[in-house]
């Protein structure tokens, strides 16, 4: 029997800092709060200004519901008659319909899976489950890990090209027994929906964090700016870095394997799972972080990254001039966290 220590947090990865950062902290215009929670972690939102209607109660409700809608309605796979949870039931070759909203975010998913090379998957449902990281409890959490001759069969339930969408009638078909598992990006997308609800609201300033994915526009009324730092590993409140948004609107996810993982026989296992091994992922990297112009993809793009480990993810954010932040090791410890940033990151930072 394998003895596990396992650590796990409500907060699935809040490694951006609640308490963000002010550029000018001196006192100013009231900001309106409201927090509450979704999708297995918690919302944050902070605005400059109300909207002259609906009035601030029919706000709040408006903003949980779209929140409960993609979440126990669409995606998640904790509520059982969701469309994701059902659709998972469902038998392949079977067009199953599904909301709009669905097709959206699977449609990244397949984009980012593409450039990924398959490090990031949504059907990777049976992996996530079976290392224990999942509602329903995997033989992990009993302490039995997973064999080779298991993960390759689980492995070949694996595989979102053989995950088919159309738009037109929106709808899902899988050519396998797939199941398909949001969870890497549906916060993501959940943040953009309520970036959207504020836009056409006229809003011009507003913060928005679920989980630890950010959308974030315009500044204070006094010329100060939403400041978000990103959190330096094992270190509490410590930054390793801070944002400068220089007033441009911006979508910030991060990933990491340090706040929800196991430890079995001494070897450490982060929820972090790499669909073309089967296994939690491992090397030095610890979080990284991507700027982009949706939540919904910098949260695939970062959850990718992770799979893929340093060089292969800092290779191709280069290549594409994408905006990341990488957090690696170069030791055993905390104290030996490095740093590196791409050229289109760079310019993002607080100088």
């Amino acid at each position: 029997m394998h003895l596990i220590r396992r650590f796990r947090y409500t907060l699935t990865f809040l490694a951006l800092f609640l308490g963000w950062l002010w550029l000018r902290p001196e006192p100013g215009p009231a900001v309106y709060q409201l927090q509450g929670q979704t999708m297995g972690t918690t919302y944050s939102i902070r605005l400059w200004e109300f909207p002259e209607a609906p009035d601030q109660e029919t706000f709040a409700a408006r903003i949980q519901e779209q929140l409960d809608r993609l979440d126990t309605e669409l995606m998640s796979l904790y509520a059982e008659d969701s469309q994701i949870s059902r659709f998972n039931r469902t038998e392949p070759g079977e067009w199953f319909a599904v909301a709009d909203e669905v097709i959206d975010v699977i449609r990244v998913s397949e984009q980012v899976s593409e450039l990924s090379g398959g490090a990031f998957d949504v059907t990777v449902a049976p992996l996530v489950q079976r290392w224990g990281f999942a509602e329903t409890p995997g033989a992990a959490d009993q302490g039995v890990l997973p064999s080779d001759r298991e993960l390759e069969s689980l492995r070949r339930q694996v595989d979102y090209r053989q995950l088919e969408w159309r738009r037109s009638a929106p709808a899902l078909r899988k050519q396998s027994a797939l199941r398909v598992d949001l969870g890497g990006v549906a916060k993501g997308y959940a943040v953009d929906v309520l970036a959207g609800y504020f836009d056409s609201l006229a809003l011009d300033s507003y913060f928005i964090e679920i989980g630890g994915e950010i959308r974030l526009r315009g500044t204070r009324p006094d010329g100060g700016q939403w400041v978000p730092a990103i959190e330096r590993p094992g270190a509490g409140r410590e930054a390793q870095a801070v944002i400068d948004p220089a007033g441009r609107p911006l979508a910030l996810a991060g990933s990491g394997d340090y706040r929800n993982f196991f430890i079995a026989d001494g070897q450490r296992y982060s929820h972090e799972i790499d669909p073309r091994t089967g296994r939690p992922v491992e090397g030095n990297l610890t979080a990284v972080y991507v700027i982009s112009d949706t939540a919904v993809m910098a949260d695939a793009l970062s959850t990718a990254f992770m799979a893929m480990g340093l060089d292969e993810a800092r290779r191709l954010a280069e290549e594409r001039d994408l905006a990341a932040f990488f957090i690696y090791r170069v030791g055993s410890g905390d104290d030996t966290l490095q740093d590196h940033m791409t050229p289109a990151f760079a310019g993002y930072l607080e100088r």
